[in-house]
């Protein structure tokens, strides 16, 4: 039975899939805006948001928590001291999704995410 278990798989296993949504919250977390699949996207936000909620409280301990999905420690060090102030007054929803259309080779609907 799959009870409760209503996330979008990717067509990934769930090492390559926690894999990729680590790098792709790096990048989006280095660059502020990247472009990806509608699909991928919204994973990524479900991914992201609570990494993003942890960075407003600069712990060790979220510190490691943070670390310990993303192994990256530039982009821990950018979200704890750049974007949790930008991001210490609103409740939520740290990030937008923008549709632009379809893509050429395989019209997937594609988009932008970005951090608000």
């Amino acid at each position: 039975m799959r009870h409760n278990k209503k996330f979008n798989h990717l067509s990934r296993k769930k090492a390559h899939r926690d894999a990729m949504l680590a790098n792709m919250t790096i990048s989006l977390i280095m660059h502020k805006r990247i472009f990806t699949t509608l699909a991928k996207a919204k994973a990524l936000r479900m991914y992201a948001e609570p990494l993003i909620n942890r960075a407003k409280e600069d712990s060790m301990a979220n510190r490691r928590l943070v670390f310990s999905y993303l192994q990256n420690k530039y982009a821990v060090t950018e979200l704890f001291r750049e974007i949790s102030q930008k991001i210490a007054d609103r409740p939520g929803g740290y990030t937008r999704i923008l549709k632009t259309g379809n893509r050429l080779g395989d019209n997937a609907k594609t988009c932008f995410i970005e951090l608000v």
